[in-house]
């Protein structure tokens, strides 16, 4: 009897210690996690484009989307987040106009034309804006009836030959636009 009082009250004293409130233990602040977010998070014409892929075929970093649809027109708008331009704007709508149809009603007057891109495509700049530099565009008609355009618009300081150099890198990313994903 005399072992388990013993047994008992050395329990009791061992597990006193144990209902005292333990010291915080300091913990040294976590850095924020930055998640990339892909273009096509953002829907739209946004699904057809990656912000690797634009990199790669540009040499721009982009790391906003925004998308818009409106009817049978689907809009994708990319941007750096710490500036305004360049800014890549790509557009896709249904169409059911065949490739005479483009080239009377669509095809821009001094565009020129692109080959191994869709039904049929051109590529031509534009000038500055009072609110934007020169831009470049590059639109096609894709052989699943519809209508694409890539537009980048370069800063209000850049000149017009910075706008035939996008012209040339945005029909290397107009060929790997899938606008059958839409």
């Amino acid at each position: 009897m005399h072992g388990r009082i013993w047994l008992a009250g050395a329990v009791v004293a061992l597990t006193a210690g144990c209902a005292a409130k333990a010291e915080p233990v300091a913990v040294p602040p976590v850095e924020p996690v930055t998640v990339e977010v892909a273009a096509a998070s953002s829907g739209g014409a946004c699904r057809l484009l990656d912000f690797a892929v634009i990199a790669k075929h540009t040499g721009g970093r982009f790391d906003v989307a925004a998308a818009s649809d409106r009817g049978d027109t689907h809009t994708c708008v990319v941007r750096a987040e710490q500036a305004i331009l360049p800014e890549l704007t790509l557009t896709v709508t249904e169409t059911s106009i065949d490739k005479s149809t483009f080239t009377l009603d669509v095809l821009p007057d001094g565009a020129k034309k692109v080959t191994k891109l869709g039904q049929i495509a051109y590529r031509r700049t534009l000038p500055k804006t009072a609110k934007a530099g020169p831009a470049a565009e590059v639109g096609w008609l894709a052989a699943d009836g519809r209508l694409a355009s890539l537009t980048w618009t370069c800063p209000r300081a850049s000149d017009k030959a910075a706008a035939e150099a996008a012209a040339g890198k945005l029909v290397t990313l107009a060929k790997t636009v899938d606008t059958r994903r839409m």
